[in-house]
């Protein structure tokens, strides 16, 4: 169950793309860190990157979604922010020994990403394509 790119990712906006392209990285590095079993604190950090990247790449999205006048952007947001808020229980439980990574959760990851990538994001792609021509 890896997160492996595929071009049918692609929405056509280059920095996106590769934020993307990213993401899917570094789920992978996590998946592969959680079947070598290695240790809480090895895993803790990949965590972190993905939770601090998953924060730039959303940072940057509604950024630009914001200042063009994006009509579903409290939708898009909250969708990032429920994730978001998922991922930080999840990291502070992990953190304090209270959970464990799963491949459970890494297919939760991994499908939230590629639908909130082919449904989500892919609705703001015409509109900023209409208004920055």
């Amino acid at each position: 169950m890896s997160a492996d790119w595929d071009e049918k990712f692609t929405i056509g906006i280059e920095e996106f793309d590769q934020q993307h392209k990213k993401l899917f990285g570094l789920i992978n590095e996590l998946e592969t860190s959680v079947r070598q079993g290695n240790s809480r604190s090895v895993m803790s950090k990949v965590v972190d990157e993905l939770l601090h990247y998953t924060l730039t790449h959303f940072s940057q999205e509604e950024k630009t979604l914001l200042e063009n006048g994006y009509p579903d952007y409290e939708y898009h947001l909250q969708e990032h922010n429920d994730l978001l808020g998922q991922v930080r229980e999840f990291k502070n439980n992990h953190d304090a020994g209270k959970s464990v990574i799963t491949m459970e959760l890494m297919g939760f990851l991994v499908n939230w990403l590629t639908n909130h990538i082919n449904q989500t994001d892919r609705k703001y792609v015409p509109f900023l394509q209409k208004i920055n021509k």
